[in-house]
């Protein structure tokens, strides 16, 4: 697996901005639409379950629960950034990643932050 297998964000120029920080420089907040957020559960592969209980033995990075959590990331990011231009922003602040447990059957990621109106200062 090649780095680009553990990775995520935006491309280079994304029609929805999405930022950790609470502002952004040369930016000024116009409307403030509301909190926005993408929600995915996935199952563990049981392949995957089975690979990671006996590299656990030796230790080491599971590899096939890294890519598969990039994955699941990756795809509450997706669904956070439909959510906010459906409702008609072009960014988000305050992003953040909420991960748990799903009633012992998988894990439950949920990307979220408020969705805003930017415009250039």
């Amino acid at each position: 697996m090649g780095i680009e297998d553990y990775g995520g964000g935006q491309g280079p120029q994304p029609d929805v901005l999405v930022v950790t920080t609470n502002d952004i420089p040369g930016f000024r907040v116009e409307q403030v639409i509301g909190e926005v957020f993408g929600l995915t559960v996935r199952s563990r592969h049981l392949g995957s379950q089975i690979g990671a209980g006996l590299k656990s033995l030796v230790g080491g990075e599971l590899k096939g629960l890294t890519k598969t959590l990039v994955e699941t990331r990756n795809q509450a990011m997706e669904r956070l950034v439909d959510q906010a231009r459906a409702r008609g922003a072009n960014a988000v602040l305050a992003f953040r990643f909420d991960v748990s447990e799903a009633a012992d059957v998988g894990t439950e990621v949920c990307a979220y932050g408020t969705a805003v109106v930017l415009a250039r200062e």
